[in-house]
């Protein structure tokens, strides 16, 4: 399963297999039947293991959500970075950005299925000032990347806190359609007009 290299990434090492298998069975239970029904006892028994365990590591369902909420957050981070080095231009940087969100969303389509229907609950829970952090650091960092200087100018004129929404609004609407089948095409198969798009959608707002 793609969501294990995930979470080895986010909690690496033969002692963190618990948190691991927590969090597998957690996304599975949260997929298929929600958020709000899905309760402790349902990722106890398809983990196997002990409620005192699932408490130890992640202290409440809300803890759950959130550790698996920021687990593809940091993924999709480091999937940004890496599709960024190299670009060296505004408009090559947007693409590139365009680029690592679809091909992450097509590489792990429960993952981000459980990012849309949890957006919400984070943002509104007790992880709700550690999630708006992390928002504003990806906003500057998106900023820091897109300051060419021979475009910084027109670009200085677009809201920070406007860019994600520019860069990737159109994407993630078409993921959302693809996730909950409304559409078939797997979204990695637009990333050039998506990344067309984007680009066009900031230039008119310079």
């Amino acid at each position: 399963m793609a969501i294990q290299e995930v979470l080895e990434r986010q909690y690496p090492g033969r002692r963190a297999q618990l948190k691991r298998d927590i969090l597998s069975a957690a996304l599975a239970c949260f997929n298929d039947k929600g958020l709000e029904p899905t309760t402790i006892e349902d990722i106890r028994v398809r983990c196997d293991t002990s409620v005192g365990n699932i408490y130890h590591h992640f202290g409440n369902k809300d803890g759950l959500i959130a550790a698996l909420y920021f687990c593809a957050l940091d993924d999709q981070a480091r999937q940004r970075t890496d599709y960024v080095k190299g670009t060296a231009s505004a408009e090559a940087r947007v693409a590139a950005l365009v680029h690592a969100y679809l091909d992450w969303v097509t590489a792990e389509p429960e993952l981000a299925r459980f990012q849309f229907q949890a957006r919400s609950a984070v943002a509104q829970g007790p992880n709700a000032a550690e999630l708006a952090d992390r928002n504003r650091q990806r906003n500057r960092q998106v900023r820091e990347w897109l300051a060419d200087p021979e475009q910084l100018g027109q670009l200085a004129s677009v809201p920070m806190e406007l860019l994600p929404s520019l860069i990737i609004g159109q994407a993630e609407s078409y993921c959302r359609a693809w996730l909950s089948g409304r559409v078939q095409s797997p979204p990695d198969r637009f990333s050039e007009p998506l990344a067309r798009a984007a680009w066009a959608s900031i230039a008119a707002c310079r």
